[in-house]
């Protein structure tokens, strides 16, 4: 029986101009990832300098004000942030894996709704977040009367970052290995139990992943609640779900809006404290997904 085998000539021939075009392209990207570095640190370091004065206890102890931007603080911001993550998570990460759970598992793609689902999932992640705060304030706050309150905002960013949650992880489904399902049914697991017990325990780390990746961009959003209303003074904690609230976002747009340098300085350490926030759950994503993470 003969072998098949590539002539060396063939070879040379189709690799040849390619490490060329591989080292122009290689060289494009490191190049782009260079620049952007050097910005981010330029970045991080200007804000460091500029609201290192200001980095101390009373920046989360104290409330905000206008007056006094000397002993001012974020205190109602940073509360106002969590409450909102908080119910965004709620609403939106067991409705976007559920969602994806369906459209990968349960699906017929081959129906007209269901691809009228995908496409409109598909569309909606590209959508700005300024669309998504005028959609709250037209049938959330004033349709259905909810107000300028936390629920409103926290319905509000669920919408923005569900699309991206559902697109996660139906990634993180998608790669678990179809001979997982296949051996689960051959031992007479069922359907629902062998996306409960094996499937979804195998992408918990790309789900996770995308969930805070997620919820890291709603954190800095900030043309939502411009939108809803929101207010950039607020001196008093959230107290449930019906109250008014601000979010770090805010308070930075207000403080850099005025005109005494103190108030620059303040904006400074509260954009410090806001990317301390946001990188530390970048680390607990990446963390998870190494984790976790398996190899098939």
């Amino acid at each position: 029986m003969a072998v098949l085998s590539t002539p060396k000539s063939a070879v040379e021939l189709a690799s040849k101009g390619r490490p060329l075009k591989e080292h122009l392209f290689r060289v494009a990207l490191l190049s782009s990832l260079a620049i952007a570095l050097i910005f981010l640190g330029m970045l991080l370091i200007y804000v460091l300098e500029e609201g290192w004065p200001r980095l101390s206890p009373t920046l989360w102890e104290n409330m905000p004000s206008i007056r006094r931007p000397e002993t001012a603080g974020i205190q109602s911001g940073i509360f106002g942030t969590l409450w909102i993550i908080g119910l965004t998570a709620l609403m939106a990460l067991p409705t976007g894996i559920l969602a994806a759970v369906y459209l990968e598992e349960y699906a017929d793609r081959t129906r007209w709704y269901n691809k009228v689902i995908e496409l409109n999932i598909s569309n909606l992640a590209a959508v700005p977040s300024i669309v998504y705060g005028i959609l709250g304030l037209g049938i959330i706050a004033r349709w259905l009367q909810f107000g300028f309150t936390v629920m409103t905002g926290a319905i509000t960013v669920s919408l923005l970052v569900l699309p991206i949650v559902i697109i996660s992880a139906r990634e993180a489904i998608r790669a678990v290995p179809p001979s997982i399902r296949e051996g689960s049914l051959a031992l007479g697991a069922t359907q629902w139990q062998t996306i409960w017990r094996q499937v979804l325990p195998a992408s918990i780390p790309g789900i996770a992943t995308g969930s805070i990746l997620a919820l890291s961009r709603a954190i800095g959003e900030a043309a939502p609640f411009l939108m809803l209303g929101a207010a950039t003074l607020v001196r008093f904690n959230p107290e449930g779900v019906w109250s008014s609230f601000t979010v770090l976002p805010l308070q930075i747009y207000n403080f850099i809006s005025q005109s005494r340098e103190e108030f620059h300085v303040l904006a400074a350490a509260a954009i410090v404290i806001l990317l301390a926030i946001l990188l530390l759950m970048n680390s607990v994503a990446i963390w998870l997904r190494n984790r976790y993470q398996k190899r098939w």
